[in-house]
């Protein structure tokens, strides 16, 4: 896989080749479905919403609100802005199960096998999706930052970006935990998103290293959120395949 190309004071891999989506793309759908079809359409356990997609794009059903930003309208939004007719369901504004049992009843029904069918065919346009989320999210996390720090985060980006690995662990991260700006993804005041771990990383060389460390901050920022975490959500549980996933951005892609 060849090497992205990186501005020395913006943003990383203004472009990438379709190699390097391809395998990006791939990588996420195995770290959130385990590369099967019928991953695309989940609800996952201690959860109060669907996650679908290679990125498992949170869908809230109507009620409720949740802390965590919700992607599937706006993953819907790009992919008919990019000419894609997605089911008539994938459209709706809201989740249309109330629960995860209502979920799972109609999970080889007619709505959520089209849903199915539709993300199997289109995780190119996924996988696009999510690395536009990723280059969104540094200018907001530098925005948000104090002044101080913006250099800092800046540099650790770019160093972790100067691997196609660390390119990979950029796209992921922001996908998989957030870009740590939304005050409402914290517990207890701290929060556990790029802009955390983009602050929380120890001084290192660029390249392998700082893909390693930025690998290794990740871990202490989701174990601090575990720490912090309602007990009732039981969030340990997930501690194991957390560090597992965070452990794929320190090796090749």
């Amino acid at each position: 896989m060849s090497m992205p190309t990186m501005a020395a004071d913006g943003p990383a891999a203004t472009n990438l080749s379709a190699g390097q989506k391809a395998a990006i793309g791939k990588k996420i759908w195995q770290n959130e479905c385990a590369g099967t079809v019928d991953g695309l359409t989940s609800w996952n356990g201690g959860e109060e919403f669907p996650s679908l997609g290679i990125g498992h794009f949170i869908w809230y059903p109507a009620g409720f609100n949740g802390r965590f930003e919700e992607s599937w309208p706006q993953f819907v939004a790009h992919a008919k802005a990019h000419g894609a007719q997605p089911p008539a369901v994938a459209s709706e504004r809201h989740a249309p199960w109330a629960s995860k049992a209502a979920f799972q009843a109609e999970f080889r029904g007619p709505r959520l096998s089209a849903l199915r069918q539709w993300l199997a065919n289109t995780v190119p346009l996924q996988t696009d999706f999510i690395i536009a989320r990723s280059r969104a999210a540094l200018p907001k996390v530098l925005a948000a930052a104090p002044a101080s720090d913006r250099g800092r985060l800046q540099a650790n980006y770019n160093k972790v970006a100067s691997t196609p690995n660390g390119m990979y662990a950029l796209i992921d991260y922001v996908n998989f935990k957030g870009d740590g700006t939304q005050a409402s993804e914290t517990y207890q005041g701290k929060g556990w998103g790029l802009l955390h771990v983009l602050g929380s990383m120890k001084e290192v060389a660029s390249g392998q290293p700082a893909a390693a460390e930025f690998a290794a901050s990740a871990k202490r920022m989701l174990d601090r959120r575990i720490a912090n975490s309602p007990p009732a959500r039981g969030e340990a549980r997930w501690k194991e395949g957390w560090h597992n996933r965070c452990d794929t951005y320190a090796r090749p892609l």
